[in-house]
């Protein structure tokens, strides 16, 4: 089948590969996208998840807190990052954040149906097409999660003016102002350093296998490039496959990531909550957390892009 521009530019955006990568990516597995992200993985030519991280939308995150136990975070997408810094966008922003944060609803399309808070005459859709109409531009209210907890502590971290919310649920028999502030630094651990598990045993065993799949075909790769006499037998593969995964997973869970405050460059994360926590005559451990990075996975628009594309890629 014919590859087309657009199939090219959207790999691209996915796996920040090159395009002639993707373009070959793409006529190897007849245009699937999936089978093109896994080709360009074995291939060493794209990391995992690399469309995660790469920030496409505009808006802002928020967050509002009810009390040391209940939180809310939001993501509200706007077409450009001008909207975003509209006193009028931020303020509503607040209020769909306050309003998650008393919700019971477990899905976006219940928490649109609701009466909003602000003015019990309309819904949380109607709100939003008021402030559509006031803006001038699209605007949508991405997603929401409400963490409430019966003990322990949840705390947030907004970072980049909104570009990042987090909150954290920790357990704890003591909650004051320095376990407060170790949950804050945590916090700030999972917006930068962006883990996707708590612990290890969070990992699901067929992503583990996944990934050792991966890096078995990367691994074999690198194998055959090099010198005959220099290839190592297909039994230390393997082994330097284990370490390999091992550091992937641990990268990935944040009690294993190295606290990025360390003074000694290598206290874990669960090692500096454990010390928190003996100081305050307590156990302070991380249940979960949320992160939302405004446009995560979205694509954003850009123009003329495929034409650049098909030029260089041969496709026009």
């Amino acid at each position: 089948m014919a590859i087309t521009a657009a199939q090219v530019k959207e790999l691209r955006e996915i796996s920040g590969a090159g395009m002639m990568e993707c373009k070959k990516a793409l006529e190897e597995t007849g245009g699937n996208m999936d089978e093109a992200m896994e080709f360009l993985r074995k291939n060493g030519q794209a990391k995992a998840e690399k469309k995660a991280s790469r920030i496409a939308a505009e808006g802002l995150t928020g967050v509002c807190v009810l009390d040391d136990r209940t939180a809310a975070v939001v993501e509200v997408n706007s077409e450009t990052d001008f909207v975003a810094k509209n006193e009028k966008f931020q303020a509503f922003v607040d209020a769909v954040a306050k309003q998650a944060v008393h919700s019971s609803s477990a899905d976006l399309e219940s928490f649109l149906e609701e009466k909003w808070e602000a003015d019990n005459s309309k819904t949380v859709k109607d709100a939003l097409v008021e402030i559509t109409a006031v803006i001038s531009e699209k605007i949508d209210i991405r997603r929401f999660e409400k963490v409430a907890v019966e003990d322990g502590v949840v705390v947030p971290y907004v970072h980049g003016g909104g570009r990042i919310s987090v909150l954290v649920n920790a357990a704890t028999a003591v909650v004051n102002d320095e376990i407060k502030d170790a949950v804050k630094n945590i916090a700030m651990q999972v917006a930068a350093m962006h883990a996707r598990y708590v612990n290890l045993s969070d990992v699901p065993e067929d992503f583990k296998e996944h990934e050792k799949e991966i890096l078995l075909a990367q691994a074999m790769k690198e194998n055959e490039e090099l010198p005959e006499g220099k290839r190592k037998p297909q039994e230390i593969i393997e082994k330097m496959l284990i370490g390999r995964l091992n550091k992937e997973l641990k990268e990935m869970c944040l009690n294993e990531q190295v606290y990025v405050k360390a003074e000694d460059g290598k206290q874990t994360v669960s090692q500096y909550l454990a010390q928190v926590g003996k100081a305050n005559d307590t156990e302070l451990s991380i249940r979960s957390f949320v992160r939302f990075e405004t446009g995560e996975g979205i694509e954003k628009k850009e123009e003329n892009f495929a034409e650049e594309v098909a030029k260089q890629a041969g496709l026009k």
